[in-house]
């Protein structure tokens, strides 16, 4: 039987509380000084693999796209993917093994601590983790030969935005899925279309007219379009459009993430 969200006795607390997200957080942060070695290795290995692979190997065919030398097309595009990688994956698989497995959400709940609260925790520390680990396939482009400017400040910001989204959506999945292995459906059917289809590795506009509109309500394209905005110094007034699609994105995803956990956690 899984923990009731109850308050404690006490003053009267507002309805959404900082001090169990800064609690999460604590938590996460001495977890994460044990395994940020394996993390780091990751997160600079796999845009080094995609910027080998399609920088040089269709770079040498390619040469350009949308005016970009395709190494640094790519280097920003992957930027995204990275984005994605370590939010939804890490939503998904980490609060079903939380949730199910270990219990640990139950004696979270047990303290003063509500479920926006705790699904609200869990998903800025993923996209934290997110806005700086998609900042490491700018280093390896740079490495290529990716001309750094003052805009890759800002992608921490984007991907922390896109992070949370994608965070969201995995605490969603995570509590709508029967099973673990089921998150092989939505790998494959969701999260592999999404980062394909989202201009990380070639532009959308060389797409069928019908799967170029479908890629403009992907929130990942918006993601890829902010990034390479900022890298390239072209941010304008167009950008803003692309920071609603994303805020929206993640509003719609933190409500249906609470409400999923909720009924899970709550009986």
């Amino acid at each position: 039987m899984t923990a009731p969200s109850t308050r404690a006795e006490g003053p009267a607390l507002r309805w959404f509380e900082w001090a169990p997200v800064r609690g999460v957080w604590r938590r996460e942060l001495a977890l994460y000084k044990r395994y940020w070695p394996s993390t780091s290795f990751a997160a600079l290995v796999e845009p080094t693999i995609y910027l080998l692979a399609f920088g040089f190997g269709f770079g040498a065919v390619i040469g350009a796209a949308y005016g970009y030398d395709y190494r640094d097309f790519v280097s920003t595009g992957v930027v995204a993917t990275s984005v994605l990688f370590i939010s939804a994956f890490g939503a998904m698989f980490g609060t079903f093994i939380r949730r199910t497995f270990q219990h640990t959400y139950d004696a979270v709940l047990a303290a003063p601590v509500d479920v926006h609260e705790l699904v609200t925790a869990e998903a800025s520390w993923l996209a934290a983790k997110a806005g700086l680990y998609g900042c490491a396939p700018m280093v390896v482009g740079m490495a290529f030969g990716l001309p750094p400017s003052p805009g890759m400040l800002l992608v921490p910001f984007i991907g922390f935005v896109t992070g949370l989204g994608f965070a969201l959506f995995g605490i969603w999945v995570s509590a709508i899925v029967p099973s673990i292995n089921t998150f092989d459906y939505v790998i494959s059917g969701v999260l592999a279309p999404m980062f394909l289809v989202a201009g990380t590795f070639f532009p959308t506009d060389q797409l069928p007219s019908w799967a170029a509109t479908a890629a403009r309500v992907n929130p990942l394209y918006h993601c890829v379009e902010l990034v390479r905005d900022a890298v390239f110094l072209r941010l304008g007034v167009h950008d803003l459009v692309h920071v609603a699609v994303l805020l929206l994105f993640a509003a719609l995803m933190w409500s249906l993430a609470v409400w999923k956990m909720r009924a899970r956690m709550i009986d």
